[in-house]
């Protein structure tokens, strides 16, 4: 243990009697840490950024979506047939035991009006089951019932960006009338806000009405049935898989699909959504890993360089010591916990860079940023690796110098 304390207190001092070129020596490790240090700020911030936009699009929630990723060999999108109908809905809430609810949406852009003020969005048409399914709670007002559902009532909620684009703040909404396609629609509420979905859609510009009353009023013709989306609450989490192969079974059956043929419609569970945005992370972390860890290499060369010119420069240095009882083993610790010291220093100058790096992107750019102790500490064991191993080399050249040479040094 002297012997480290003993070489700390040289290293320290030969960093401060040539503080310009140990800081430039420290560079590489100060940027590398301190991306280190952003990279998983950031990427965390991301996850669980993600994480929660996905947990706000419900409970044990399962979404079917019309058409599947093949077809009769044809590769084709969610949505691109329309196969799911109003009755797969009710069916699957009446045959499927691990199922407690469901519901049906079809969709079209609308034009929503309010005196001379008039706004763009999705129009929705859904079942009243829709913002339970969605744990999407009211802000005021009521949500749709099956009494509106029924009699295909002309009313509408609405979601907080188009209530904030069609009145004025502190504006009574409720009750009050705005058109859809020339067709009056009473205000009965205003959904709580949920912000942007995993892609980026901002959530609350919708409207919904109900089912009934969108087929009849907005598309314009009887009531077919077809739905473009169903949501479905499992009874738990730990049945949201059994929910998955029950919903599979009775829909092949109802289609009539035969055994080898391909689904006509796609099944997505809130687990699978959150994998993949798992893997997108994960893969934008391991990239900017690599650029971490070249950074953190230059740094390390630059150190083993630097620590070279030491050993050169203090050769005489070295001689006397070895001439006065110091073993191979001593001046080889002096030197490597010289390089240690440095890159420990410089880790330390980055963490401080990566921190402040990211609280800036925080505020800037709006990015959500988290900075966890683990990190920190790993940035730290990192920075001490990389001394180590630049540092072994120049301090074993140093420690096996013959003395006698050492001393004749000029």
């Amino acid at each position: 243990m002297d012997i480290i304390l003993t070489a700390f207190r040289l290293a320290v001092r030969a960093l401060l009697a040539y503080k310009v070129r140990s800081l430039l020596t420290m560079l590489g490790i100060i940027i590398g840490i301190g991306s280190v240090i952003v990279m998983f700020s950031i990427g965390r911030g991301a996850n669980a950024s993600i994480q929660k936009q996905i947990n706000d699009l419900g409970t044990n929630m399962l979404m079917i979506f019309s058409g599947s990723s093949k077809k009769g060999g044809v590769r084709a999108g969610w949505g691109t047939m329309p196969s799911l109908t109003v009755k797969d809905a009710l069916a699957i809430e009446r045959e499927c035991p691990a199922v407690r609810l469901s519901s049906y949406l079809i969709s079209r852009n609308v034009q929503v009006v309010n005196g001379k003020t008039n706004w763009g969005t999705k129009g929705y048409g859904v079942s009243p089951n829709f913002a339970e399914i969605r744990a999407w709670p009211i802000q005021e007002g009521q949500f749709l019932t099956a009494q509106h559902l029924k009699s295909a009532a002309s009313v509408v909620v609405l979601g907080s960006s188009v209530a904030e684009n069609l009145f004025q703040p502190g504006e009574e909404i409720i009750g009050r009338k705005v058109r859809i396609k020339n067709f009056p629609f009473r205000v009965i509420g205003v959904l709580i806000p949920k912000g942007r979905n995993p892609s980026g859609q901002d959530q609350d510009d919708v409207v919904f009405i109900p089912y009934t009353t969108h087929v009849r009023r907005l598309i314009g013709r009887r009531l077919p049935g077809i739905v473009h989306y169903i949501g479905v609450s499992a009874q738990s989490q730990e049945l949201v898989p059994e929910a998955k192969r029950e919903i599979e079974e009775l829909l092949r059956q109802r289609h009539r699909i035969l055994p080898g043929q391909d689904d006509d419609f796609t099944i997505r569970t809130l687990d699978e959504f959150s994998n993949m945005a798992a893997k997108t992370t994960g893969t934008m972390t391991l990239l900017l890993t690599a650029v971490a860890a070249v950074s953190l290499a230059v740094g390390g060369i630059g150190i083993m360089n630097i620590m070279l010119v030491s050993v050169t420069e203090r050769t005489r240095e070295i001689g006397i010591r070895m001439a006065v009882g110091a073993r191979e083993r001593d001046v080889l610790v002096q030197f490597l916990v010289e390089s240690v010291t440095m890159s420990i220093v410089g880790g330390l100058l980055g963490t401080i860079l990566g921190i402040a790096s990211s609280k800036l992107i925080s505020g800037l750019a709006e990015w959500p940023t988290i900075i966890t102790m683990d990190s920190i500490l790993l940035a730290t064991l990192f920075s001490m690796g990389v001394g180590v191993f630049f540092g072994f080399y120049p301090a074993r050249k140093a420690s096996r110098m013959d003395p006698i040479e050492a001393l004749r040094y000029e």
